[in-house]
């Protein structure tokens, strides 16, 4: 028998792992449990495979997971939110579904997950049957529930639905906004985002935050509305005191780009500081060059292309 501070110990240090992701030393902790013969302790094999699967090594965290006699809610919750984390919704259903069929509880931190699935296979009548089993459970005052509901209807284009759920929440976040505008904007109804944008300022019960500005602005790009897109984009760290990062850049850039100011969205560009550009910034800008004809500014993001490749390829 392991000393008794022994599988508490080493829980906390996996939970570690968890939180850091860090895979290496994962790796060494699993092999001292196995020294120290707690390996196959399925309090600890639980904690491995919530630990493996954090740090995405889904074949290792299943393999522990069939291994385990005592699987708990927590297991299957841990394979169910890595699997939907690395966009495998189905394999995400399917342990759902052998949750289900063993009838083992469900609490507040599965359904989350199991709806996001739902929304990535754009799966809406599935969805609606997640959504009473919300129900019955008693979830639907939960924030994470609720917002999980309006991103799952959003991507399945059942706006009317999302906005239901959205109107009914006694209790909103940052993430229930956006989530809410993003659905907006990604079925294109672009007023609606900024609708309720100057609504979520008006309230001002809600803290205005970079994932907020992504979303309005993509709008922005979307929409065509380069005046209102460089009104919003001046406004973020002048008004709400949110700095620019590059995703704000790359909305920015696609957006000045499609309304025809190629030199204008290279220069802001250039002005990014301590900011480098990525592959989707870059090609957002290149592609507006291919439809405007502008050749130099072309030949010169093609060279930044090639310096990011070139940088990647040798480890820098």
């Amino acid at each position: 028998m392991p000393p008794p501070a022994t599988v508490p110990f080493y829980a906390s240090l996996l939970d570690a792992c968890t939180a850091t992701k860090n895979l290496k030393t994962l790796i060494q902790i699993h092999a001292q449990a196995i020294s120290h013969g707690i390996s196959h302790h399925d309090f600890i094999r639980s904690k491995l495979v919530a630990a493996y699967a954090s740090c995405t090594q889904m074949r290792q965290a299943t393999l522990l997971f069939h291994y385990t006699n005592r699987r708990s809610t927590f297991l299957f919750n841990s394979l169910i939110k890595a699997y939907a984390s690395l966009q495998q919704f189905s394999p995400s259903l399917a342990i759902f579904r052998d949750m289900l069929d063993i009838r083992k509880p469900i609490d507040l931190h599965t359904l989350p997950s199991v709806l996001k699935s739902c929304a990535g296979l754009s799966s809406l009548r599935l969805g609606q049957q997640v959504h009473g089993v919300v129900l019955t459970n008693g979830f639907a005052s939960d924030l994470a529930n609720s917002n999980a509901l309006i991103n799952m209807y959003s991507k399945c284009g059942d706006l009317g639905r999302a906005r239901t759920v959205f109107d009914e929440m006694a209790v909103r976040n940052e993430v229930s906004w956006t989530t809410m505008m993003a659905g907006y904007g990604m079925n294109g109804e672009v007023s609606e985002v900024f609708n309720l944008f100057e609504k979520m300022v008006e309230d001002g019960l809600i803290r205005l935050d970079a994932a907020c500005f992504t979303v309005v602005l993509s709008a922005c790009s979307h929409g065509g509305m380069v005046e209102k897109g460089t009104e919003y984009f001046r406004m973020m760290e002048e008004r709400f005191g949110v700095k620019p990062v590059l995703e704000h850049y790359t909305c920015m850039v696609d957006m000045l780009g499609r309304g025809g100011k190629v030199e204008e969205a290279e220069g802001l560009m250039m002005k990014m500081m301590e900011i480098q550009p990525d592959f989707a910034l870059l090609n957002a800008l290149l592609g507006s060059c291919r439809i405007h004809n502008k050749v130099e500014v072309a030949e010169r993001v093609s060279h930044k292309i090639h310096g990011l490749r070139l940088s990647l390829s040798s480890g820098q």
